[in-house]
């Protein structure tokens, strides 16, 4: 049997016995493509430090403007999937590619925190090309392999770290500077240089990726396309997805102003301390995918709620003391309790691993419940895990004004995570009731026999 693509234009693709040729250049430049699309997303996280201090904003405001990002880019990732299903992924990377190439160059030339705004949410748009990468990805590997390449095109998230390792020295190596006469120097020349990389990859896009695409719902009515969002299944999913990918957006964003504001350590050094955490949080999913395909996704997302409950449980507890007044009017304190930076960035590196093998986990479910439908359904989930790191950075905020404690963005973490982790066990209880009801009658008929025949045994003796 032929696994040679169709020709493009032509009905809705099998899904493949066997990697096609071509497969693995459609893996490589989608990987690349989205690693920059990434960085450029969220790019703010370390460019909104010197923004600040230029324009003058309030940390409230500074959430904003990568929140806005994050919204944008977690909008359109349920039609950019159905699209991507439709007329295929190789049209809708290139098409995004150049899209976002405009206002990336062009936040170089902002003045004003209204302008630096809207082009902050315009820029977003670069998030979305993830739910293009997953639909595209999964039409062209077998179920066998999807887990692995799903991953190793998600571990396009270690974008989030390139402007914290090139970000920092641009700044400062380039700062009062102007080059070919109109573009200057300090953080703004990091957008152009974002800018130029797009319009790079748009046309490798076009010469690498096969012409020939695969493209599952070409023929597919939108009805039926949309049709598994009614099941409860894919909102769980996405809540899953908001735990493990929306609050990585987040804390990607949030954590290099949480390192200088709480440790007092230069900027240079928060960045690499976020990258710490960006790392095996990208890296790692690959790694989750791998697992996911070998012991199940199951399995996978219990390891991730774990790791996640036990250190956001720990980062979120406030420094302090327990102080007891004595009978004779005098105190004395007793558990002094301060996490350190090196505790603090070791936590917060395994809440990053975590995160790594979760984000692929979840994904491994799409194609297995929804094999036909991988762009609408991951579309939503990545839309809806998008949204939650638009939701997070400003409620961080917002949290640490009202409470007073920086350590509260751990409290709201934790309690999401421990929503999701109540949820899914729940629900897994359930279903294994529903496949075996007998078991649980036949287990507790088993324990009054015994009861019962041990009191008879007891009344005879």
């Amino acid at each position: 049997m032929s696994t040679a693509s169709p020709p493009a234009g032509t009905q809705s693709s099998p899904a493949p016995t066997q990697e096609a040729p071509g497969a693995y250049r459609v893996m490589w430049i989608s990987t690349i493509s989205f690693t920059v699309m990434f960085a450029v997303w969220l790019m703010f996280g370390i460019l909104g430090i010197p923004i600040q201090k230029e324009l003058g904003l309030t940390d409230p405001e500074l959430a904003w403007i990568s929140a806005v990002a994050v919204l944008n880019g977690s909008l359109w990732r349920l039609p950019a999937g159905m699209l991507a299903d439709r007329i295929g992924g190789r049209k809708m990377t290139i098409a995004m590619l150049a899209i976002t190439a405009v206002p990336a160059y062009l936040v170089a030339h902002t003045r004003s925190y209204g302008m630096l705004l809207l082009l902050a949410f315009l820029v977003g748009f670069a998030g979305n090309l993830f739910t293009v990468g997953i639909a595209w990805n999964a039409a062209w590997f077998t179920r066998k392999r999807q887990g692995f390449a799903l991953g190793l095109f998600g571990a396009g998230n270690i974008g989030a770290s390139a402007t914290k390792f090139i970000g920092p020295a641009l700044i400062t190596g380039t700062a009062g500077a102007t080059y070919f006469g109109f573009v200057e120097g300090g953080w703004r020349i990091v957008p152009v240089i974002y800018s130029v990389l797009l319009i790079v990859l748009a046309i490798a896009t076009w010469i690498i990726a096969p012409r020939n695409d695969r493209m599952p719902g070409a023929s597919k009515p939108v009805g039926e396309m949309l049709a598994p969002l009614r099941h409860l299944r894919v909102w769980r999913f996405s809540l899953y997805y908001v735990a493990v990918f929306g609050a990585y957006v987040a804390l990607s964003a949030w954590m290099p102003k949480y390192y200088v504001d709480n440790f007092d350590v230069p900027l240079q050094t928060a960045a690499l301390l976020t990258a710490s955490f960006i790392f095996p949080a990208s890296l790692l999913r690959p790694v989750g995918g791998w697992i996911s395909d070998k012991w199940g996704a199951r399995k996978a997302m219990y390891l991730t709620f774990g790791v996640m409950l036990l250190t956001t449980g720990i980062l979120m507890m406030p420094n302090g003391h327990l102080v007891i007044a004595h009978a004779d009017g005098t105190q004395s304190e007793h558990l002094a309790w301060n996490l350190g930076l090196v505790p603090v960035a070791t936590l917060v590196f395994l809440l990053g691993c975590a995160m790594g093998i979760g984000k692929a986990a979840v994904y491994k479910h799409i194609p297995e419940y929804y094999p036909d439908n991988v762009g609408s359904v991951g579309g939503l989930v990545g839309m809806l895990g998008g949204l939650g790191g638009f939701i997070l950075p400003p409620l961080f905020a917002y949290t640490k004004v009202w409470t007073g404690f920086p350590t509260s963005t751990f409290f709201v973490l934790f309690v999401l995570i421990a929503i999701c982790a109540t949820w899914m066990h729940v629900t897994i209880l359930r279903m294994h009731e529903r496949e075996s009801p007998g078991i649980a009658r036949d287990i507790d008929d088993a324990g009054v026999l015994s009861t019962s025949s041990t009191r008879l045994s007891e009344v005879s003796s």
